[in-house]
């Protein structure tokens, strides 16, 4: 394979990783205004655009580290932290929504915190 071809594929798999993240972001996005309730909307934000930021922030670090040659410590210091500050937020503010009383869709069918937050209510 020549340099060129190499250089082609490069450049198709950096843009679709963009475009992936932008597509998932997008559906996040959707996903935010279109959900019933606060949990759902939380997954909605922290599961689609955390994979959306972090496919668009790797296609960053692809192009500047094969097209320009420079690899940036700011992109992977970026990836590394939307990947571990992005789900635990989510579900940080899940958690305490739930503590707080913010009700659940009434068509929710499973409720796992219910049983030992109440529990722990008893034991206060």
């Amino acid at each position: 394979m020549s340099m060129e071809t190499i250089s082609a594929w490069g450049e198709t798999l950096i843009g679709l990783l963009v475009l992936a993240g932008a597509v998932i972001s997008a559906i996040s996005a959707y996903g935010l205004i279109k959900l019933p309730d606060f949990y759902l909307r939380t997954h909605a934000a922290t599961k689609s655009a955390t994979l959306g930021v972090l496919f668009i922030l790797t296609g960053a670090f692809l192009y500047f580290s094969f097209y320009l040659d420079h690899v940036s410590a700011k992109l992977l210091l970026g990836i590394v932290f939307v990947f571990v500050t992005a789900p635990v937020a989510g579900h940080l503010n899940g958690r305490a929504a739930y503590r707080s009383g913010v009700p659940l869709w009434e068509q929710s069918v499973r409720d796992d915190w219910g049983d030992s937050v109440e529990k722990e209510r008893q034991r206060l």
